[in-house]
């Protein structure tokens, strides 16, 4: 008795619990639940594309209660939509609310699940889609298509190319279209028999009655000035004798002829504007011819470019290759991922100047996250400061472990200037920044930058790195092709370039020091360079062209007027040295110039390199931070300081 009656208590139960989840009191409110999450995403979503910059350092501090952030949602609404656009599909996770919203309605109003499977299948579709065709389209701005498109795109890419990545997008809207709106072969044809039927009687009627018909057009243009005739003249039976003869046909000759030369007319004015441009270019060449080019490096004609001998030389430099390390580093990886049953096909060492890449192939079957979660493990069986793991290196199908070097090499700017590949190099504004982990010159134009943001903690090598640029390009480019501004706050830095004020450094006239130190005059000239860069625009916009680099050729080549205002325009750097000091005593005197400098100030040559000790949010703000895409980040104090800078 204990036993059923045990047995009719759990039927009971069961059957309120499956009553709970069919009662259509739970679907209302499990679908107003769905249509009022949806709305929280969706409002979350918007607020992100605003926010984002400047919520980034709260995603690590979720915890505290002091910060907060300025997503209209708050912090969970900033993970969210983080999680969402950032890490996931970018703009394409707006189909997230649409399709919850609609399971809302489904489960509030009891609608068919067949529909719903439908919405949701074609939804998740074209979220992958839209986030792999934005990754594609425009690679220059990961946010739009999230991670998911950025490395769904790279990994295409590696496979088939991005002609198969463009072909293979294509297909599958096609494919859609066609299933969408049921395209058949046979709607197809229904359409294309009647051009066809079509251009066969034009074609018929062109070959059989041309004559006739052409004859017909003559009698119709003829005849009214015929009846005309006759009705003043005679009686109707001249009327007969009139039409057949060809005297008629005399009289609508001239009717064509006269329509012939107002074409001629037209032809002829198009022939004269076309000569008018053709007199303006023989000046141009005639002056080239004359003259010869414009040359910008004329007035100081004499100058000398610096010698590599004035750099210091540090001996041999080239990698020294210690084979016991290696044995040794690479019999630590192994038995320290075999103590976790991880084994390795093979291993490959690329050494570095200062830091040595072991490239490893797992056995199959093995995850990355799992090698990936043994960082600090392999760091400390290699008792090295620190290892960086790459999982996986993109295009090679390996597992990275970079592993610093006991012995450093020294890498000069000596070794790095005197390459080929610097000496060579066909750049507006060449910068040489070291080399990369396969001994490679690393050389960049920072006119494709266009604008540079260094940050580093104290030594870490933020005054090296600004040194390197400026020597790079003085090695490279005439006083009449560059102009510096210095900032140095700290007065020290770079005291070591007032040697080429005369050449190459730009001041205010009232100034007296070529690099600026005070504040209040750092302000005047943020101020001055964007009036200097309107009046470049206003040259531009004269000249008809789009950039400095057209107009610099088009002036050398004689084609505009100096007495119109036109003169060779040389690039400007600006250099800021300690920016969270100028933010601190300046604030926003100085942020709006340098963001209407970052924004505009790319296609009229004028280019900004920004350093600081202290990248935080109130220093490197989201609207300074959104205009400076090329950055160099050395080591900072905390992880949320390095986060600020890269992502």
């Amino acid at each position: 008795m204990a036993k059923k009656k045990r047995s009719t208590t759990k039927k009971k139960k069961k059957n309120r619990i499956i009553r709970f989840f069919k009662s259509q009191q739970t679907h209302l409110i499990f679908g107003v639940f769905l249509m009022l999450f949806s709305l929280f995403l969706l409002i979350s979503f918007f607020s992100f594309f605003t926010n984002w910059q400047a919520d980034q350092s709260q995603l690590f501090q979720f915890a505290e209660r002091n910060e907060q952030a300025k997503n209209l949602l708050g912090k969970i609404g900033a993970q969210i939509s983080h999680f969402f656009i950032y890490q996931g599909f970018g703009l394409s996770s707006f189909i997230v609310p649409l399709l919850l919203f609609f399971t809302g309605l489904v489960a509030a109003f009891n609608f068919q699940l067949k529909l719903l499977r439908k919405v949701w299948f074609w939804g998740l579709i074209l979220m992958v889609w839209i986030s792999l065709a934005l990754g594609f389209f425009i690679p220059s701005k990961p946010l739009f298509g999230g991670v998911v498109g950025f490395e769904l795109n790279d990994f295409l890419n590696d496979y088939i190319g991005k002609t198969g990545v463009f072909l293979m997008l294509l297909f599958s809207l096609l494919a859609y279209l066609i299933s969408r709106f049921k395209i058949t072969p046979e709607l197809i044809k229904e359409k294309l028999p009647k051009r066809t039927l079509k251009d066969k009687s034009i074609s018929t009627l062109d070959d059989t009655t041309q004559e006739g018909y052409i004859s017909a057009a003559i009698q119709e243009e003829a005849t009214p000035q015929v009846d005309f005739e006759v009705t003043s003249d005679g009686p109707l039976e001249k009327e007969q004798d009139i039409s057949n003869p060809s005297v008629e046909f005399d009289q609508a000759k001239p009717i064509v002829i006269k329509e012939v030369p107002e074409k001629e007319e037209v032809k002829i004015e198009v022939e004269k504007t076309f000569e008018e441009d053709q007199l303006v270019e023989n000046l141009s060449n005639k002056l080239v011819e004359d003259f010869g080019e414009f040359d910008p490096t004329l007035e100081l004609s004499e100058y000398k470019f610096p010698t590599l001998d004035l750099l210091n030389d540090y001996g041999n430099e080239n990698i020294k290759i210690d084979q016991e390390e290696l044995e040794i580093n690479k019999n630590k990886i192994v038995e320290t991922l075999s103590n976790y049953k991880i084994g390795i096909v093979s291993i490959k060492a690329t050494i570095g100047p200062t830091v040595t890449l072991y490239e490893i192939v797992p056995d199959k079957g093995i995850r990355i996250s799992k090698i990936k979660n043994l960082e600090d493990d392999i760091a400390l069986s290699l008792s090295a400061l620190g290892i960086r793991i790459i999982a996986p290196i993109p295009g090679r199908g390996t597992i990275g472990i970079e592993v610093p070097n006991k012995n450093a090499t020294i890498v000069s700017m000596k070794s790095v200037l005197s390459t080929q590949k610097f000496q060579k190099a066909k750049m507006e504004l060449p910068l040489a920044l070291g080399k990369t982990i396969s001994n490679e010159t690393y050389v960049v134009d920072l006119a494709k930058m266009p604008h540079l943001l260094m940050a580093g903690a104290t030594g870490q090598g933020k005054s090296v790195g600004l040194n390197a640029v400026l020597t790079s390009l003085l090695y490279k480019k005439h006083p009449a092709e560059v102009k510096f501004i210095l900032v140095d706050p700290k007065k020290v830095e770079l005291t070591l370039f007032n040697k080429i004020e005369r050449h190459y450094l730009a001041k205010l006239p009232d100034s007296e020091e070529a690099i600026i130190t005070d504040t209040d005059k750092v302000v005047n000239t943020l101020n001055s360079l964007c009036i200097e860069m309107d009046n470049r625009y206003n040259l531009l916009k004269d000249a008809y062209v789009r950039n400095i680099k057209e107009y610099n050729v088009k002036f050398k080549a004689r084609k505009l007027n100096p007495e119109n205002g036109h003169q060779y325009l040389p690039y400007i750097v600006l250099v800021i040295d300690e920016f969270a000091d100028l933010i601190m005593t300046a604030g926003k005197e100085i942020e709006g110039p340098i963001s209407r400098l970052a924004q505009l100030a790319r296609a009229i040559g004028i280019h900004l390199i920004v350093a600081t000790q202290r990248p935080s949010v109130n220093v490197i703000t989201g609207l300074i931070k959104a205009n400076f895409p090329t950055r160099v980040a050395f080591r900072v104090t905390s992880k949320i300081d390095s986060r600020t800078i890269l992502d």
